[in-house]
């Protein structure tokens, strides 16, 4: 159970398979593993040793996936750096586990002055992007030219594989632990429920350092299938690409797809290519799952649950809950059922098990749960307990076993006694034709204590104002969990997982 064993299988099996796309760029697995035994022995000539960490600062692309491979099989172990953090952000995850090497790309390589300035110790640059290597870096491509390849350092089980910090919608940003056997375990489950089209191109639009876009790319990797890499998420470009490449899946999250389903090349495209498509980052999106049904009625549809502390699937819901007859049931609102190897419950704060079909906090156990927190016992105790894992999602479970996500449980909003879960007022918005985006949060509020506040994007050129969705959502729920205010803006803010940062809403 060590993540660089399938590609020593590819290798071994189909060396010349195609392994990477990415722009005018085609390389197969024997080019690729050959690239990756060069920067394992690179990065130790340069001070790795085993268990220490390497960071990669940059957009998706084919060096991303040979710096994920070579660094574990050097011995290393990952720490891929959020694209969208400040430099305190990035400084802080770079100090809080001590990364001493930085691989950086040329969108981030300007960065690298001021995070050496504010550092407590100065990482190495290595630069990693096209074009000539900046003053005071050394050049990826120069050291692997001068690298001899080096055999694979095998480590795994229990060995520390990466430290993956939390996207940061929570709070302070956390290091959390995982093992080869963590990712292993994570993988595996979802191979058995849904692997890769044999002979398929999956597409990485979702960033690879988040524990979402990596764990895909590792599933396509133990499959010994090719990956098409997309620097980051535009929709024409993604469109353009879908249908140059006959990419036949990938994996989105719903802001994403309804950018695709909006852009007005959508149907100026052919995309009969595109076989599947794996949504995740929101508990609902019944909505977009009928608009994408009606644009592309073919297309298998799965949903994934999971969190970074699970690496990160918790539970998958299968093209077979998206069928016409399964959304009328309802259970293609569902997040799935836990996958083999996982166990799921749902629990009071108590931590008893409730009855089915009542809203407690999902706890999760298995072979896939985080290590731990780095540096972080106190955190760490309190959110693995019992061989648990506290997750912080309320939700519901049916007799079946289905999981039904009604909200996190610190975005439940109590007003006037009553719990109201933003998800599924966010739920009802977004149906409404005039709506492109929506957030629900709580805000102050002297008579009630806390108030149903709605933060709106209009699809363009639709009007709609206030009073209107009022009463729009009072048609579907009740009263007191409608919007007492609702607040329109021309964007809402995202996390590098397309997630909508309420905290950013609520400041």
């Amino acid at each position: 159970m060590y993540m660089t064993q399938c590609l020593q299988r590819t290798l071994q099996q189909d060396p010349e398979h195609i392994a990477t796309i990415f722009g005018d760029r085609r390389r197969s697995y024997r080019e690729f593993g050959d690239r990756v035994a060069r920067l394992a022995h690179a990065l130790q000539q340069l001070g790795m040793a085993a268990g220490d960490r390497v960071g990669m600062l940059g957009l998706n692309s084919d060096r991303y996936l040979e710096y994920i491979m070579g660094v574990w099989w050097g011995g290393g172990v990952l720490n891929p750096v959020n694209t969208r953090w400040s430099v305190a952000e990035i400084v802080y995850s770079l100090d809080d586990c001590g990364t001493a090497i930085l691989l950086v790309d040329e969108h981030f390589a300007g960065l690298a002055s001021a995070i050496a300035a504010r550092a407590r110790l100065a990482p190495l640059f290595i630069y990693a992007g096209d074009g000539e290597v900046p003053d005071g870096m050394l050049g990826y491509e120069q050291l692997l030219a001068a690298a001899t390849p080096v055999e694979d350092a095998g480590r795994g089980g229990e060995d520390l594989a990466c430290i993956m910090y939390t996207g940061g919608t929570t709070g302070s940003p956390k290091g959390v632990m995982q093992s080869h056997l963590n990712l292993w375990a994570a993988c595996m489950p979802r191979m058995v429920d849904m692997p890769p089209i044999r002979g398929g191109l999956l597409m990485h639009v979702a960033p690879l350092f988040h524990v979402a876009g990596m764990a895909r790319a590792l599933i396509q990797f133990l499959a010994g299938e090719s990956h098409v890499l997309v620097s980051s998420f535009e929709p024409l470009q993604t469109l353009q690409i879908i249908e140059r490449e006959r990419v036949t899946e990938t994996l989105l999250v719903p802001t994403m797809i309804l950018a695709l389903l909006a852009d007005p090349a959508f149907d100026r495209h052919d995309l009969s290519s595109l076989k599947r498509l794996t949504y995740g980052a929101s508990p609902s999106a019944s909505d977009m799952v009928e608009q994408v049904l009606a644009r592309l009625p073919d297309i298998e549809l799965s949903h994934s649950y999971g969190l970074t502390e699970a690496c990160p699937v918790v539970s998958s819901n299968l093209p077979c809950n998206h069928t016409p007859e399964a959304r009328i049931s309802g259970l293609s609102r569902s997040v799935g059922r836990g996958g083999l190897g996982v166990n799921v419950k749902i629990v009071d704060p108590q931590g008893n098990e409730v009855p089915r079909g009542t809203v407690g906090e999902i706890i999760v156990r298995g072979a896939n749960i985080m290590q731990g927190y780095w540096n972080r016992p106190e955190e760490t105790a309190r959110a693995l307990r019992d061989g648990w894992l506290y997750t912080g999602d309320a939700a519901w479970m049916d007799e079946q076993g289905y999981l039904f996500i009604v909200d996190r449980l610190k975005d439940m909003i109590v007003s006037g006694g009553e719990n109201v879960y933003s998800a599924e007022v966010e739920n009802v918005l977004a149906r409404h034709p005039a709506v492109a985006m929506c957030s629900v949060i709580g805000v102050p509020h002297a008579q009630w204590g806390e108030a149903v506040h709605a933060v709106v994007v209009r699809k363009p050129g639709v009007e709609v104002d206030e009073d209107e969705l009022r009463l729009y959502c009072r048609e579907f729920i009740a009263p007191y969990k409608c919007p007492k205010t609702v607040e329109f803006r021309d964007e809402l803010p995202l996390s590098a997982a397309g997630k909508v940062l309420k905290r950013e809403l609520r400041k």
